[in-house]
């Protein structure tokens, strides 16, 4: 059995080489019959023409690239919209893209409150209802961006927290443990949404982006794709003979084969993750019923294996997640307060992934007034997670916002239908749970592409600022370096000592320290932000890019944004925009 998963390496490392090859060839002979076709005679010169222009004799404008307010290139914007088929495939896409986390987090918690593997696909498919319905609301009448609001890691910690609480380790039966649990965590997620609730409706959140600037920002959304690098190869490495094909084929379909087209429609590049995921799956599925991984340790069998049966043969054909299933929620002053850390950094993590998702969806920067409603609707979806028990809260879905970089489609009407994907498949559970038994390692690999596109969105921002100065090189550089550094000193000192860093007697103290700064965004936007109003901040205007970013500090102060963040019916006559 050794020697079949030897064979199996190989044979991964063999397919990743002959791709690589494959797209290698594919590109260059299609470069060369390009250039053959639109330069027959580059390689001669006429008699009289003049040599090319070096580099030396190049005006300074003519090697800048002028900052641009919308990102060029996308194929559909926010409130442009593809062919209904095309809209359904594509919001398909995404649904698979999301499940990634919305199975992620409950494998990783209801074992440790006490649940089975039927607690557990009831969950999954709880996930998938409040996820399908915040993200409706979300792009109906929040910010109405292209962003699917999905299970946030962020609440890892003090969930664990609730479930360590020595009251509830005490319950010796582990359904009535995993029920208790549930309920304490229902009733931290209730009274902690108050939080956002209360930021966004009342403006104050709008209030304080006004001293966000260009500059600030960067190394949030920066730090929003970079700083989830542990999601990307690390896991890979876990499944090397899946996760490499994988991220291989991906950049292949996506990139270099992009330009493939049947009957004038570039299949590939707007279908990949679909595409690459269904071919790698079937061969996951090949080395599984073939014994590769029968020897295997449990890690790399949960990182592989295709066959989770349990998932699905536990999940039910019909069941409709409701509120309070789990009981009434219990409250408790501690749990609360350790979940509120939890809720600032989800929204931290949103406004820069607003902030990306605005940029990629070819729309203008998000106002005051437009952004302090999204987290304001955050906050209900936060809500609705302790009501219905999804186990961890929401925040804006990472992965999901690289996609529309991906496909270069930001269209709203994509992500509503595949909201509407969702809250079908949580009602039928088997189906879901077929879905759901894709490895997590395919996964991995598509988010070291998305997580890319993230990331390089906020590097984007540079353009609107003064990177010539020392100032601005000093705040972004220590921005993004802490913001990576910190947290990753957080993960490991909790693996060598079992325990976070903050290690008190008082458990909301210590959720709140260990929270905030296991978050590179969060990290990274206090020092950034900080620095950036505090740092030499006189006669420093244009350094920052406030120029630019002024005109949408109001709704009205670009006619664009009319356009992009009107809320429908005509409601905009109830809720004035400030």
């Amino acid at each position: 059995m050794r020697m079949m998963k030897h064979i199996a390496r190989l044979a991964a490392l063999v397919q990743v080489l002959f791709l690589f090859l494959l797209v290698v060839a594919t590109s260059c002979l299609s470069t060369a019959m390009r250039m053959m076709l639109l330069f027959p005679c580059t390689t001669r010169r006429h008699q009289g023409e003049e040599p090319p222009m070096e580099m030396t004799d190049m005006k300074p404008e003519e090697m800048s690239h002028p900052p641009m307010d919308q990102l060029i290139g996308m194929e559909y914007c926010i409130d442009s919209n593809p062919s209904w088929g095309g809209a359904i495939v594509l919001g398909f896409q995404h649904f698979i893209l999301c499940l990634g986390t919305a199975v992620m987090i409950p494998t990783m918690l209801v074992p440790l409150m006490g649940g089975n593997a039927h607690d557990k696909a009831i969950v999954v498919q709880t996930v998938l209802l409040v996820t399908g319905i915040n993200t409706m609301l979300q792009t109906l009448f929040g910010t109405r961006l292209p962003t699917i609001i999905g299970g946030s890691y962020a609440f890892v910690i003090p969930v664990i927290s609730v479930i360590s609480d020595p009251s509830l380790m005490r319950i010796a039966d582990d359904h009535t443990r995993f029920k208790m649990t549930m309920r304490a965590i229902q009733g931290a997620l209730i009274i902690s949404s108050c939080i956002q609730i209360i930021l966004g409706y009342s403006q104050l959140w709008g209030v304080c982006s006004r001293f966000f600037s260009p500059l600030g920002m960067v190394p949030v959304i920066a730090l929003g794709g970079f700083g989830l690098f542990e999601r990307g190869f690390p896991v890979i490495g876990k499944c090397v003979e899946i996760g490499l094909p994988m991220l291989v084929l991906f950049v292949a379909l996506s990139q270099y084969l992009k330009h493939v087209q049947v009957r004038h429609f570039p299949i590939l590049e707007r279908f990949s993750v679909l595409i690459s995921i269904a071919l790698v799956w079937v061969y996951a599925h090949i080395l599984t019923v073939s014994g590769a991984y029968k020897h295997s340790s449990p890690l790399t069998q949960v990182n592989c294996r295709t066959d989770r049966a349990n998932l699905i043969t536990t999940a039910p054909w019909i069941s409709i997640p409701y509120p309070l299933q789990w009981g009434a929620p219990t409250f408790s002053a501690d749990h609360s307060f350790g979940m509120m850390s939890a809720v600032l950094v989800s929204l931290i993590e949103s406004t820069g992934a607003f902030m990306a998702a605005a940029r990629l969806a070819s729309a203008t920067p998000p106002p005051p007034f437009v952004l302090s409603r999204g987290i304001g609707w955050q906050g209900i979806g936060l809500l609705f997670d302790g009501l219905f028990g999804t186990v961890s809260g929401s925040t804006v879905s990472v992965e999901n916002v690289g996609l529309l970089g991906s496909t270069r489609i930001g269209s709203r009407r994509v992500i509503q239908i595949s909201a509407g994907f969702m809250i079908f498949v949580s009602i039928l559970g088997r189906f879901g749970a077929l879905f759901a038994s894709i490895p997590f390692t395919l996964f991995a690999a598509i988010y070291c592409v998305l997580f890319g596109y993230v990331g390089a969105v906020g590097l984007s921002f540079m353009q609107f600022t003064n990177m010539n100065s020392m100032r601005n090189l000093f705040i972004i550089g220590i921005s993004l370096f802490l913001g990576i550094s910190i947290p990753e000193y957080f993960f490991r000192f909790t693996i060598s000592a079992q325990h976070s860093p903050a290690h008190t007697r008082a458990g909301w103290f210590n959720d709140l320290i260990n929270t905030i700064f296991s978050s590179p965004p969060t990290v990274g936007f206090i020092i950034s932000v900080v620095l950036d109003n505090t740092l030499e901040v006189r006669n420093r205007a244009k350094d920052r890019g406030m120029p630019w970013w002024a005109r949408f500090r109001t709704f009205r102060g670009d006619s664009r944004n009319e356009e992009f963040y009107n809320l429908p019916f005509n409601l905009n006559r109830f809720f004035p925009p400030s």
